[in-house]
């Protein structure tokens, strides 16, 4: 595991920093060439966030959320996006690349190591799918996590 998706999985909520450790630890087992797993994205403040909601709307770019501060399940820590880092230096979001030739899409194990684990993919979603996107089943409703308590740490009590 790399130091940057060390960092990221120590800023997610306690309750599944170390499952997403040990999916991440499968993940880099099952893909024995050149790729391995990078959390690009894990816990956001609700000002990231907005400044996410933002793109494609009253600033240039892309839309890439439709969730403003405090809707996405990133707001709370239980959401994390992916990448494969190639040969330890290129980014890829390909779904369909092989790169340790077993007939098997690199990302797409990885995806069916989440789902093994309980967390819901963004690529199954009906609409706006978000492939790199996983949030921990159980936890994915911001209306829910909007209304909790938070601890000292700012994480919400669950």
């Amino acid at each position: 595991m790399d130091k940057v998706t060390k960092e990221r999985i120590d800023q997610l909520h306690p309750k599944v920093r170390g499952e997403v450790t040990l999916i991440i630890e499968e993940c880099d087992k099952a893909l024995t060439g050149r790729a391995k797993v990078r959390i690009t994205q894990g816990l956001r403040t609700f000002a990231e966030q907005d400044m996410l909601y933002a793109a494609g709307r009253t600033k240039p770019g892309n839309v890439v959320t439709n969730a403003k501060g405090g809707q996405s399940i990133h707001n709370y820590g239980f959401a994390v996006d992916i990448c494969l880092i190639i040969d330890g230096k290129t980014a890829s979001w390909d779904v369909k690349a092989d790169w340790d030739g077993d007939k098997k899409a690199d990302f797409m194990e990885c995806v069916e190591i989440f789902k093994k684990h309980g967390w819901n993919w963004g690529g199954d979603w009906k609409t706006f799918k978000d492939l790199p996107h996983f949030d921990k089943t159980g936890y994915s409703d911001w209306k829910v996590l909007s209304k909790l308590k938070r601890d000292k740490s700012n994480y919400v009590i669950v």
